[in-house]
């Protein structure tokens, strides 16, 4: 039996080869450059000024899952058509102005005419995005302006204990914004150590030997322990391993095609 000392040192090379495999995997693939890559693999690291930037970039964040980008923004022809009865996406007046989720569809229905079915029953994309929409809003008035907001995330960002306590809180705070969606916000306002424990990651950590479970929390973790050990962010792991699952290297316009599934039997070969 192998010491604790022993099986975290074969963790840590384990990651760093995994990480590494991730990089050399990509650059073989057919219009992939180094730089490239790595303008995929980094944060930009400003913050956004104000807090009707902040609460923009959780509704943007919270239409990632499944359908949401097709039925919501290209329904209505992008995001910022909402801002006009959104008060520039203040959430002062959001919260202020909508006490539930059927006001708000009226006024996304009536003034921006969405294309296809708007659906109303309460598991509907429409009805829980608004549902967001209020609660996001609801959630954002406690901060006094952006300075606040950012401090209050700094604090959980400052140690790897404590930095998933805060996508678990988002995800409580606000409906409809599960752990990755919340982990997809942060890095949309310049946190790179936050990662997000997406379909393709837990699939390809799993697989890997990277994490025990496909568990949000366990896979968030996960990254954690990956970026430490190869030496860069959890922004760059996410990157690095969504980018293998879903081939979208958006930043440069370029599409390679999905190889999860080639990758995982490409690293197990010499991971083993």
């Amino acid at each position: 039996m192998q010491s604790p000392a022993t099986e975290a040192a074969k963790q840590a090379q384990r990651d760093r080869d995994a990480f590494e495999l991730a990089r050399s995997y990509l650059l073989q693939l057919e219009g992939v450059t180094p730089a490239i890559l790595d303008m995929h693999l980094t944060c930009d690291p400003e913050h956004p000024a104000t807090l009707n930037e902040i609460y923009k970039e959780l509704l943007k964040a919270a239409q990632t899952p499944n359908m949401m980008p097709t039925v919501i923004s290209r329904a209505i022809g992008g995001l910022d058509r909402l801002g006009p009865f959104l008060g520039g996406f203040d959430p002062q007046l959001v919260a202020q102005k909508y006490q539930d989720w059927p006001g708000l569809l009226d006024d996304i229905v009536e003034q921006l005419q969405p294309r296809g079915k708007v659906r109303r029953t309460q598991r509907s994309i429409w009805p829980r995005f608004c549902r967001t929409v209020i609660s996001g809003a609801r959630f954002l008035t406690q901060f006094q302006d952006a300075r606040d907001f950012l401090q209050w995330v700094d604090y959980f960002d400052q140690d790897d204990r404590v930095r998933p306590a805060l996508p678990m809180m988002l995800a409580r705070e606000v409906e409809g914004v599960g752990f990755p969606v919340a982990c997809d916000f942060l890095m949309g306002l310049g946190y790179p150590n936050f990662g997000k424990p997406d379909v393709h990651l837990k699939t390809i950590f799993v697989g890997l030997g990277l994490s025990a479970t496909d568990d949000d929390y366990d896979v968030f973790k996960a990254m954690l322990r990956v970026a430490r050990h190869a030496g860069v962010t959890p922004y760059a792991v996410d990157k690095a391993f969504w980018l293998i699952g879903s081939g979208n290297f958006d930043q440069a316009g370029l599409q390679v095609g999905g190889n999860r599934e080639a990758f995982m039997a490409y690293a197990l070969e010499r991971l083993e």
